[in-house]
């Protein structure tokens, strides 16, 4: 799904940030990215994304050579993907039940096809309550929590979640770790960068990939 082969990444003439980065994300597999502050956590996700291009080497994204291509198929392919950043990219003007339900409406779908879906959804991230609310009205958990239904609403065959569970308790974190589960139960790679060691501990087989010194270390 994810291939990366000696992946470089620096700004103008600058140190690399990250160097020799080589690993592969396999369909269903679910992985921890880790490291210290300023490891490059967010870096390595942007470029899984392809929203960077590395400085060297090669990264393949679903089968594709990743540097022959162009925007559109670039824009196709994120659209296999939810991501959750940690600046949630909410629209202001649209209710927390529109913003979660926008990539359906996106695809062409009537609202009556997925309106229970995505109810049940908001229940499940503990919005509920608060799906008539516009975005500037929410908590930044309660933002945080919206992000990551809108990413989910659409079962991505990929999920990159940076820092999902930093601004919420440790009994709605576990919740959210739940629903990643049964994403990936149900088909997808998930992709969670974190640097809470307890909740990476709350999940058996996952493995780690661990950034430290600009490089990746793999933990399986």
């Amino acid at each position: 799904m994810v291939r990366f082969e000696n992946v470089g990444l620096r700004y103008g003439m600058g140190a690399e940030i990250l160097r020799d980065i080589s690993f592969e994300i396999e369909p269903q597999s679910f992985q921890f990215l880790t490291g210290p502050s300023g490891a490059g956590k967010t870096t390595l996700l942007r470029l899984i994304l392809l929203a960077l291009k590395p400085t060297r080497g090669f990264i393949t994204l679903f089968g594709q050579d990743a540097s022959t291509l162009d925007k559109d198929q670039i824009t196709h392919l994120r659209r296999r993907i939810g991501v959750v950043f940690q600046d949630f990219r909410l629209l202001d003007h649209l209710t927390t039940y529109e913003n979660v339900a926008l990539p359906l409406r996106v695809q062409g779908r009537e609202e009556a096809s997925y309106r229970a879906e995505v109810m049940e959804l908001l229940g499940w991230v503990g919005l509920g309550e608060r799906m008539h609310v516009l975005p500037p009205v929410l908590s930044g958990g309660e933002k945080q929590r919206a992000a990551i239904a809108r990413a989910l609403i659409v079962r991505p065959e990929l999920l990159l979640a940076d820092e999902p569970t930093g601004n919420v308790d440790p009994s709605l974190a576990r919740r959210l770790l739940r629903l990643f589960a049964e994403l990936n139960k149900s088909g997808t790679s998930v992709v969670i960068a974190t640097h809470d060691l307890a909740l990476m501990d709350q999940f058996d087989g996952a493995r780690r990939l661990v950034l430290g010194d600009r490089r990746l270390h793999i933990y399986d």
